[in-house]
């Protein structure tokens, strides 16, 4: 099996440190992943200036773009074989509900699907730095093996979330389906010091709907969530309803 790792943490990250370590025991893999922090930054792609490669190793390459410009140079141009699979992450902090649509990691596995490449994001639900990406990354391990096994349904690839707990407390993996988040004042308005406002988004913290069912409930309860994303965004339910509008 040929794995190609990314990640939105940056190259230096303890994801995805924790992740190669794990996956070089399955198969043989290549990194391809930004040279910062990328987080939040979604499915956004590089068009209005060049990107800059730095090769840190054989197969491994720090990228000053986004995880999905490191997904399509790392397939197109960079690494020296076709990856049978795509791994994204380890994230620092969970992957969850609508936080899918901002996900940097998650698009990167987005990208890989659309490029007809089997993939999935991984992520340790923490608010500090993480505790124990070594559960995350075996169980990323065991996945990638399942995944290259059986391969995945058409254009649909898999957003993992792993409780940061003790082996022990973690319970078996659930299939599960995407959660929702409730908004409420998430901008901070305030001054700088010369007297301009400036907006800080996120800064208020943001409850999920504790919904059966849901990433968020299984992970909130202790099991590894795995949900699985399609790329057709369609909403058929919608479609009947629409139509019935005369729109002339």
């Amino acid at each position: 099996m040929k794995i190609l790792i990314t990640n939105d943490d940056g190259i230096n990250a303890k994801g995805l440190q924790a992740l190669v370590k794990a996956l070089e025991e399955v198969g043989e893999i290549a990194i391809v992943a930004p040279d910062r922090e990328r987080s939040a930054v979604g499915h956004a792609l590089t068009l209005h200036h060049p990107l800059r490669a730095t090769e840190i190793g054989a197969n491994r390459f720090a990228v000053d773009g986004t995880p999905t410009d490191c997904v399509n140079l790392g397939v197109h141009n960079l690494i020296s074989f076709k990856p049978d699979l795509v791994v994204s992450g380890i994230n620092r902090g969970g992957n969850l509900g609508d936080d899918v649509t901002y996900s940097g990691t998650v698009s990167a596995a987005m990208e890989a699907t659309l490029m007809g490449i089997p993939s999935f994001a991984v992520s340790l639900v923490t608010d500090g730095e993480g505790s124990n990406y070594k559960a995350a990354a075996d169980f990323a391990a065991r996945l990638a093996t399942a995944v290259y096994s059986n391969g995945l349904p058409e254009d649909t690839f898999l957003n993992v979330n792993v409780p940061d707990l003790h082996d022990s407390d973690i319970h078996p993996p659930l299939i599960t389906r995407q959660g929702r988040r409730r908004y409420d004042g998430t901008i901070v308005d305030k001054l700088d010091p010369r007297g301009r406002k400036y907006y800080w988004i996120g800064s208020v913290e943001q409850a999920f709907l504790d919904l059966e069912g849901t990433d968020y409930h299984a992970v909130s309860r202790g099991h590894i969530s795995i949900t699985p994303l399609h790329l057709d965004l369609t909403n058929y339910s919608s479609v009947s309803i629409l139509k019935q509008w005369d729109l002339g």
